[in-house]
């Protein structure tokens, strides 16, 4: 049997995938089927205490840009696509969202792995309010997410952003105070110092660190001469890896010994996978936001994240001083399904740029052409979205 076992100090995974927080772990139904496909560990959609963050959902929009920056079809979307989006939380009572995901975690330990529940920020008070909650119902790791996109343009009060190190200290030590379940910190890279937000993460007592988040960016429409989405909105792609393992690397260096770096936005690839791990990090944590044809995905992770490579990279970095489709959002139903990184306002503006995909209501809102994917039908025909990712790299045979 394949080992991909990792030792994130607190945590021991049994593979380097975390599926990332995103709309595919928006309810019970995607998380399931995130488990079943082989993930280390889940983490849940962001929430917070914050009602103007809940309404964000109600103009929450995503859309793919081809390599030219213009919206592309879900199902023509290639491997250096970018996701493009405004995202929201969902109008849901906290406490059945923390129930639900107390079940989830439940679930998890019969496939050794973990579902984490997630806080985007509004204020520090609240937050670790409901990390106490999280740990109190059976949580056994909790995520802040500091990095919200979103955040440069949301309402005020709905959900930050933070890139002030003194800030992300207050945040960190206010919920470290508030549970003793391993904490991970997301960080964002739109800061004048990004190490010196993680050297203050690390100070406050976050356990592990989550490397970058996604920009906040803006891009017209060259045929409507309108904003795409009608605003700004969020973005990633596999053009970011590079800015990455950037700061990855620069972490590697200057931290700790022992502090766990998770990597996130960039990888598409089991290439990738064995990019990051060179640079420092000990996970992946990709989204399932994209997808791309199931031959391709097949080909990059069976030629390059077999279980070996995976060894021989892990052995290297410890020599050098270190131990096709869209946003996978299940149709199934749910008692509780929260969004997560609070959307910018539309402040007027209108989308006046013509649908390019059919729009597709889940949960009450519409979003431009999803498929659906659940537990039951985890992966859909013809396309391969991370979640068969996880399950090629955990179940890809030990060369040797």
């Amino acid at each position: 049997m394949t080992d991909l076992g990792s030792d994130l100090g607190p945590i021991q995974l049994k593979n380097p995938i975390i599926c990332a927080s995103s709309e595919f772990t928006m309810t019970l139904g995607g998380i399931r089927a995130a488990l079943k496909a082989g993930a280390g560990a889940v983490v849940a959609k962001s929430v917070n205490e914050a009602p103007g963050a809940a309404r964000q959902l109600d103009i929450a929009e995503y859309v793919m840009l081809d390599s030219d920056w213009a919206v592309a079809s879900w199902e023509r979307a290639g491997l250096e696509a970018s996701l493009f989006c405004r995202s929201g939380l969902a109008q849901t009572p906290l406490s059945e969202w923390i129930a639900m995901l107390a079940r989830a975690d439940a679930e998890a330990r019969t496939h050794d792995a973990f579902v984490v529940g997630s806080i985007t920020i509004a204020d520090a008070a609240p937050a670790a309010r409901i990390a106490a909650t999280m740990e109190a119902a059976g949580l056994r790791w909790i995520e802040l997410n500091l990095s919200a996109p979103h955040g440069r343009e949301a309402v005020a009060g709905a959900v930050r952003q933070l890139a002030d190190p003194e800030a992300v200290h207050d945040y960190v030590a206010a919920v470290r105070s508030a549970t003793k379940v391993p904490l991970t910190v997301k960080l964002t890279s739109q800061s004048g110092d990004p190490l010196a937000l993680a050297e203050q993460a690390i100070a406050a007592g976050a356990d592990m660190l989550v490397l970058m988040g996604r920009f906040q960016g803006f891009m017209p429409d060259i045929e409507t001469m309108q904003p795409i989405l009608g605003s700004a909105g969020a973005i990633g792609g596999r053009w970011a890896l590079p800015l990455t393992l950037y700061w990855i690397s620069k972490c590697f260096k200057a931290l700790p010994r022992t502090t766990p770096l998770l990597a996130t936005n960039g990888m598409r690839c089991g290439d990738d996978v064995i990019r990051a791990l060179l640079s420092g990090a000990r996970e992946l944590s990709v989204r399932c936001s994209r997808g791309w044809k199931r031959t391709a995905c097949a080909r990059g992770l069976c030629g390059s994240t077999r279980s070996s490579g995976v060894r021989r990279t892990r052995r290297s970095v410890t020599a050098r001083s270190r131990p096709s489709n869209a946003p996978a959002i299940p149709g199934t139903a749910s008692s509780a399904e929260p969004g997560g990184a609070s959307a910018d306002q539309k402040n007027g503006q209108s989308n006046s740029a013509p649908p390019r995909t059919s729009k597709l209501s889940i949960a009450g809102v519409h979003r431009r052409g999803t498929p659906s994917v659940s537990a039951a039908n985890p992966i859909p025909h013809g396309t391969c979205t991370d979640a068969v990712i996880v399950r090629m790299l955990a179940r890809t045979p030990r060369a040797g």
